[in-house]
Parts: structure tokens; sequence; C-alpha cells
């Protein structure tokens, strides 16, 4: 499967504004990358000019092509090269036959793909992630240490009991439903799905209604099935640094002003405790979790753009 098979990312392109439309001169390029018996797939504008390399991860109720729809795209127009990953079970990667995915196999692949990258060149890499996307690369940066900067729509720590009860679908769910998911795994029900709305707030990744009802008939992203080992993991992942030591690269939070997912209130308690990087914050007017509204989108743009230039630049030489 392609998503040049695929009709609802198509259908979401219409809600957003023209500028970010797909063209014929204008539109990623599939490729596929091995990884333990995956198939991945890759969203790509390549750019072999291109002085920073920006790969962009999606969350547990989006894929890699929403990714570029809004930001690849956009950021390849500025000269950069823009890779979107489809994380196994998300998208159209192919997952090996009979894998239990957790949610510790999407760090790994994200690590191993930087690496990939950098043996290929030598050009920088910064993150970008929506939603859990956005934690993820948080967990991406301290485990590898090779990226020049990360960026979050939100940074969420799951560990934390208010994070999880805000963004569940419900307080059963946050409260009896996770430990259950644990139990349900030592027993042998590791591989059980179930819908990824069942246990989250899906109701809430895009504020516009009838963007969220192509959103809920995409299986490929909203719709889409998760295992009992995947969700326990991604509730109870330690990241190999924590935030009081994290060293490796500047973070830029883009938080949505109209987020009825993941308010700002659930991103700042993990930022705050960073110090030893910058760490910035900008609003985006108007915007809810999944952005296809104006202006928060070239608000989105500018800041990203703005962080990228900066966190790549040249080292002043000094006297």
């Amino acid at each position: 499967m392609t998503y040049s098979r695929q009709s609802e990312w198509q259908e979401i392109q219409h809600y957003l504004p023209v500028k970010f439309h797909f063209t014929e001169s204008h539109h990623p390029t599939e490729e596929w990358w091995g990884w333990k018996g995956h198939k991945v797939h890759l969203d790509c504008f390549r750019n072999n000019k291109a002085p920073v390399k920006v790969i962009l991860l999606h969350g547990v109720g989006t894929n890699g092509r929403q990714m570029s729809m809004i930001l690849g795209g956009p950021l390849s127009k500025d000269g950069f090269e823009t890779i979107a990953i489809d994380m196994p079970t998300y998208g159209v990667t192919e997952v090996r036959k009979g894998a239990v995915v957790k949610y510790d196999d999407w760090v790994d692949l994200a690590c191993d793909y930087i690496d990939y990258e950098l043996q290929r060149d030598d050009r920088p890499i910064v993150l970008y992630g929506l939603s859990a996307g956005g934690m993820e690369t948080y967990h991406v940066a301290a485990k590898n240490k090779k990226v020049k900067g990360i960026i979050g729509m939100t940074f969420l720590d799951q560990r934390v009991q208010q994070v999880r009860d805000e963004t569940a679908k419900n307080l059963f769910m946050s409260r009896v439903g996770i430990p259950m998911v644990g139990i349900a795994c030592k027993v042998g029900l590791g591989n059980f799905k179930m819908k990824m709305s069942t246990a989250s707030k899906m109701s809430a990744l895009c504020n516009d209604k009838k963007v969220m009802k192509i959103f809920n008939r995409d299986k490929t992203s909203a719709a889409n099935k998760t295992s009992m080992e995947f969700l326990k993991s991604y509730s109870e992942y330690q990241p190999a640094v924590e935030a009081e030591d994290f060293d490796v690269c500047p973070i830029l939070l883009t938080q949505p002003e109209q987020d009825r997912w993941t308010p700002l209130h659930l991103s700042t308690p993990f930022l705050e405790k960073i110090n030893k990087v910058e760490v910035k914050i900008v609003c985006l007017e108007n915007g809810g979790h999944y952005p296809v509204e104006q202006p928060a989108l070239d608000q989105m743009h500018e800041a990203i753009l703005e962080f990228i230039n900066k966190v790549t630049a040249p080292a002043p030489i000094q006297a």
C-alpha cells in the first residue's frame, strides 16, 4: 500500500490553505527502509543540497503523510530536506508478521534511522514531533544524542497521573483501564488490540468537525488499533536521560492555543525541569491539536524555521 492509493489524506488536504496543497511538481516521494523485519515507509522531500535534514514523527492519531502536509512540504520550500516516518502499525509501514510492537520500538527505530542518515552524510538533523511524537523527539534525542534540536507540539510525561487523567478518554480509562493493560500483558494478552480512540481523547485531535470525521475513519491514523503491549510501554516509558540532566540540544514547543487534548499546562511541568539547554515556547493562535487553522499554521512554520536556522548555524570562530 502507498499513499497514492489512500484517499483520507487527500480529503484532509482540501481543508488546508491552498499553499499547503501538493501538486504534480510539489509532493513527497515515497521510500521504504528495512528495520528489524519491518518495511518502514518514509514520506520524503529529498534535497541533496539542503543544509539540514528534518525528521518528522507523528503521534498516536496521525501518520507521516499528515506530517508532510502541514510541515514537511512547507519546510522543503525553505530548502530543507524532510523525512516523515510511519512508525510500525501506523501509516503504510508494513509490520513484520507476528511482531508485537511496543513504544520502545518507535524510539529505537528513530534512533537507528538517525544513525542511518548520518552514515549517508554529516548534515545536521533536527526532529519534529506532533502530539505523542513531541515527547518521542525527547526520548530519541536523550538516547541517540546526535540531533541539533527537537521541536514538539507537546511534551507529555505519561508517567504523571495528571497527564494520563487529562489525555485519556475518561478517568475510568486513566485510573482503571491503563493498570488493567499491565495485567493483560502479564497474562499473555499483550497482542490484544483496541482502537486508540477507546483509550485516548482522540475526539480532540482536530477542532474542525469535518476534518475530524475523516480522521475517524482513517485506519492508518486516528482509527488505528494498537496492542496492550504498546499502551503499557507508552504509559511507562523511562527515558535514557531524565529532564533535569538533559543537555543534548535546544527545545522548541509549538503549542496550539486551542488544543483541547493536550493544553499547555500539561507540557510545562516537564519542560520546567530542563535547565541545561534553551527551551522556548511559542503559542499558535487559533490552532487545534492537529492544526488546520490560520494563523496557527503560518506561525508554526515561522517559529520552526527560525529555530532550525538558529540551532544549526555554524559556531562562531573563537578569537
